[in-house]
Parts: structure tokens; sequence; C-alpha cells
């Protein structure tokens, strides 16, 4: 990563209907809904829709912040939203190695951000350590929490359908409805 690169838009699709996805990391229900995300697209339509994820970092999701800042650090790479794709898969693929017993207890609580860095690394396949240390990526964490909270998003996932919550809608959705909801059925 270059001082003038910034991490790719988690965008697909490009669509006049925006819906915009807040997910956190390490959570089972954002996972559920991330992994509906490539269908809905593709029922939906990528010309009639565009999605974009938002990450939002939760302090009771002990590694949170390293999580979020992994996929940006990947979305920083020359394979750009793509390799964040591939960092989000594979953090929500294996949700027990990052996240503590409750959020509180278990062997994860002696591992340190480096171990989960590394790990990361590994379950990805790819090199994110260099972009994780350099400062200018704390901007786009920065501006990842600034945009969620200025939308009054408080918990993950939140669905922003056009720059409005839509608050019905919810990772146990099956796609018809989320179709339904985002008028596009």
């Amino acid at each position: 990563m270059t001082a003038n690169t910034t991490p790719a838009s988690l965008e697909w699709g490009h669509g006049p209907k925006i819906l915009e996805v807040f997910l956190e990391p390490t959570c089972p229900f954002s996972g559920r809904a991330y992994a509906k995300l490539d269908a809905l697209l593709a029922r939906a339509g990528a010309d009639h829709l565009t999605i974009r994820i938002r990450l939002q970092s939760q302090p009771w999701h002990t590694f949170s912040p390293v999580t979020t800042r992994a996929i940006l650090s990947a979305a920083a790479t020359p394979g750009g939203r793509e390799a964040a794709r591939q960092v989000m898969t594979a953090i929500y693929a294996h949700r027990a190695e990052f996240e503590p017993e409750d959020h509180c207890r278990g062997p994860l609580l002696d591992e340190s951000p480096a171990t989960m860095l590394a790990r990361i690394e590994t379950l990805s396949g790819l090199s994110l350590r260099a972009l994780f240390e350099r400062g200018e990526l704390t901007q786009a964490v920065k501006w990842q929490a600034r945009y969620a909270r200025q939308n009054g998003i408080h918990v993950s996932p939140t669905f922003m359908l056009d720059g409005l919550i839509v608050a019905d809608m919810n990772s146990g959705d099956e796609i018809d409805a989320w179709l339904q909801k985002l008028g596009l059925a």
C-alpha cells in the first residue's frame, strides 16, 4: 500500500437501489447475512441493486477491531474488494477461531492481535501484516465507525436501503423476503 492508496470500496452491483449492510466480522448473525449477499445480488440483478458492505466493529466481540482492520487491509491490496471478500469469507467460516466463548472466556483469551492476524493470513492465503501496520489505514477504520454512528447503527447486521434503515430486515429472513422489502420482488 502506498501513502495514496485507500481500501477499495466493498461494493458489488451497480443498480440504482443501494443496500448498505453493516456487518461485524465475527458476529454469527452477520455471517448468516453475508452468506446470502451474493445470491441476493444474483436474484435482484446487478443492474438493479448495489450492495455496499460496511464494517461495524462491536466491543463485545473481543477481536472485532483486529478482524475489521484485516478486512480493510485486504481491501487495500491490489486484489481490493475481492481480497476483502476472501478475508471475510475466511473469518466467517472459522468464527470460533476469532471469538472467545461467550465473548469472555476460553483459550482465545490468551491470543494476541498478532496471532489473530496471522490466523487470518493463513486462512485467507493473503499476506496482510505490512498493510495492517500502515498508519493511514486507521483513517479507513475510523471512517467505518463514524459512518455507522452517524446513521444510528449500533448492532449488526443492520440493513439500510437508500439511506434509510430497514428495521424489519434481518439475517434470518429468506432472500425472497429481502427482495420484497427492497421492492425488487
